[in-house]
């Protein structure tokens, strides 16, 4: 059974509905355990070797992943990779500032801290938040001249509020209230991301001329998207809001295209397509098309993909294809709710309307050394009420989605 347990999640990639393409490399691994099923693309060369023995590993419990799928480095809290959707969000900023880099870390290892049973935790957290004060008097002015001009005023009043949110910080911690610093915490964290926020200098690069004639999300936008359930869930629950963050920033066309759909209507109305444990996804309208047409003709997209430390996108290409599937996208699936474009298993350039939310529940998406980063764009993350993915069945229905937050930055073809 175990085994078995393992194939199946290997079958559990995100693909579209209706694909029925099967991956050599899983007919391999499970024909003898179940029908072949779908993997995450086709992999060849060293890829397809390192996936392999991953899954041999997987099937006899306890061999080490092979270097070829080790952890890459990524920006990390507490010496490992992000988890936290807003924290990754705050890394994937294009700003180049270490004074509030050097504070957002200090408060973002308060989590880490906090699992010290006790009061004993409050020592180290103390001294955080007196690093992240210090830092923020002494670098202060770095720190604002930073801001971009059409911005210098909203981050003057995030500072502001950064000041006043460590001073309470601090009161929490004179006061003993371990129960409320992770409230206190998240405060300071805001703040921090809207002092990051404005220090974006416009848009950081020119999105590829081919690409004109398609949405482009120049910048950030929240959505938010109700959710209806078929029956009652965990607490009676019958539904929900979960909020979303599109990263413009990282991935213009994957976040455009999915705007300027929620900006339609598309997805009002919609089911939940897809609900097993590994990913929920939706997207597929009725009738035989995969994905949203206009004007008569599918629209696609391309594959999308920024890596750290790139100035712009690999367009296309999955990392493996590009030669350089070691290397770290800047928006990778590492947290709960990670929103992804899906696609045809064997082509790159075939995302349209549907997408996905990973669980992060498979042993196939450990945190840095995933299969799904580089192959998939990732474009945005869930924020809050991540937790209604867990409770999502088929049939269950989205009951409208509309962006609350920087539609002004969606540009739409002319």
């Amino acid at each position: 059974m175990q085994a078995l347990s393992h194939c199946r999640a290997f079958a559990a990639a995100p693909v579209k509905a209706g694909s029925n393409k099967r991956s050599k490399a899983m007919h391999v691994m499970c024909a003898q355990r179940e029908q072949p099923a779908p993997l995450l693309e086709k992999v060849g060369g060293v890829l397809r070797n390192a996936l392999l023995g991953a899954a041999a590993a997987a099937l006899v419990g306890g061999a080490a992943v092979p270097d070829s799928l080790a952890p890459p480095a990524w920006a990390g809290i507490g010496g490992g990779a992000v988890t936290n959707a807003k924290a990754l969000l705050r890394y994937a900023l294009p700003i180049d500032n270490k004074p509030i880099r050097k504070i957002q870390k200090e408060l973002e290892a308060i989590s880490d801290e906090l699992r010290v049973p006790g009061s004993k935790s409050l020592g180290p957290v103390g001294k955080s938040v007196r690093t992240a004060s210090s830092t923020l008097d002494r670098e202060g002015a770095a720190i604002t001249a930073a801001f971009a001009p059409e911005r210098k005023a909203a981050g003057l009043a995030a500072v502001e509020s950064l000041k006043q949110a460590l001073t309470e910080f601090q009161a929490v911690l004179d006061a003993g209230d371990k129960q409320a610093v992770p409230i206190i915490q998240q405060k300071c964290l805001d703040a921090v991301g809207e002092v990051e926020q404005a220090m974006v200098r416009g848009f950081p690069f020119d999105v590829p001329q081919e690409y004109a004639d398609l949405p482009q999300l120049k910048g950030r936008a929240t959505v938010e998207m109700q959710f209806s359930f078929t029956d009652a869930r965990l607490d009676n629950a019958r539904g929900g809001t979960m909020t979303m963050v599109l990263d413009g920033y990282n991935a213009p066309v994957s976040a455009g295209d999915f705007a300027d759909l929620v900006r339609r209507g598309f997805y009002d109305g919609m089911e939940v397509q897809r609900a097993d444990g590994f990913v929920v996804q939706t997207g597929k309208p009725e009738g035989d098309s995969q994905g949203f047409v206009l004007d008569g003709k599918l629209r696609t997209i391309p594959l999308e993909v920024m890596v750290k430390g790139d100035k712009v996108p690999v367009y296309e290409e999955t990392l493996e294809e590009n030669g350089r599937f070691r290397e770290s996208p800047v928006l990778p699936f590492n947290a709960f709710g990670t929103l992804a474009i899906a696609r045809e298993e064997f082509d790159s350039n075939s995302g349209s309307s549907q997408v996905f939310w990973l669980l992060k529940e498979s042993e196939l998406t450990p945190t840095g050394a995933n299969l799904l980063d580089g192959r998939y764009a990732v474009f945005g993350y869930v924020v809050d009420g991540a937790p209604l993915l867990k409770e999502m069945q088929v049939g269950d229905k989205i009951v409208s989605a509309k962006i609350v937050a920087g539609e002004e930055n969606l540009v739409l073809p002319k």
